[in-house]
Order: C-alpha cells, then structure tokens, then sequence
C-alpha cells in the first residue's frame, strides 16, 4: 500500500511506486473518479495524437516531400540488401 499526504494548499504527491506503475511522468494529466463507496479510482489520461505530434515536431527541421522520403527509402533499402 502507498500512503500520500494532503498539503495545506490540497496538493498530493503520488507516490513512486504508483507512478511507475501508471507509467506517469511529469505533465501527464489523470482523472479522478470518486465511486459510491466514497473510493478514489486515479486513471491515466491518454495522449493525443496532436500532443503527440508536437513532441515529434522540430520547429527548425526543414519539411521535405513524399518523393524525398520515397528516395531516402529506397536508398536504404537498396543499401541494407546488397
């Protein structure tokens, strides 16, 4: 079992073993629910595609086009299987 305290402001730190276990990092969100037996069930929120994206995005990288990466492709390949 994993104890957490209340903080005066009504801040709670989940505890490690929890977070790993969640698979939780810093800025994830979770939702709490609150079952008729006055219980608390946490649940990980599910990213988004779009907050995915922005993590894979690079701002400075240049875009380049389906045939760029078609050849970059075949390239490889043509490298890997010789």
């Amino acid at each position: 079992m994993a104890l957490a305290t209340i903080t005066t402001k009504g801040q709670v730190t989940i505890p490690k073993k929890i977070r790993d276990a969640l698979k939780l990092r810093t800025g994830d969100k979770i939702e709490i629910i609150v079952t008729d037996k006055m219980e608390a069930i946490i649940r990980p929120i599910s990213k988004t595609v779009d907050e995915l994206f922005c993590k894979l995005q690079k701002p400075e990288q240049k875009a380049i086009s389906i045939e760029e990466i078609n050849n970059a492709i075949a390239s490889r390949m043509k490298s890997k299987f010789k």
